[in-house]
């Protein structure tokens, strides 16, 4: 199952990602390629071309945790263009894609933050 508790961000590979590559090569990605720490208390998203597989990369205690998601029909909306820099996202946008949804959803309620109970 996985863990968002404690998750930073979210960062999403826009475009695609070769579903073949595993741990450390997604590791080098995150390092290399988007110069962030692959080791930090954030999740990886990649998708493949056909847009119907994801991994999740996450980094807890002492190792590496590889989530794989592939669907048996339909499509996630996933981000096209890649610019090679990922995109930053919410925990709450992560689970719209998961769904299957896009990452706006325009009737969803928005963030509320307060201060006092009134």
């Amino acid at each position: 199952m996985l863990s968002i508790a404690g998750t930073d961000k979210v960062y999403l590979a826009c475009g695609s990602t070769d579903m073949r590559k595993s741990i450390d090569g997604l590791a080098a990605i995150v390092q290399q390629s988007f110069a962030l720490d692959p080791f930090s208390s954030c999740l990886f998203v990649f998708c493949n071309k056909k847009r119907d597989k994801l991994k999740i990369l996450q980094w807890e205690h002492n190792g590496f945790w590889l989530y794989y998601r592939r669907l048996e029909k339909g499509k996630f909306q996933w981000p096209k263009e890649s610019c090679g820099t990922p995109m930053k996202v919410g925990v709450r946008e992560l689970g719209w894609l998961l769904d299957g949804l896009s990452l706006e959803q325009k009737q969803a309620h928005k963030k509320v933050t307060v201060s006092a109970v009134i």
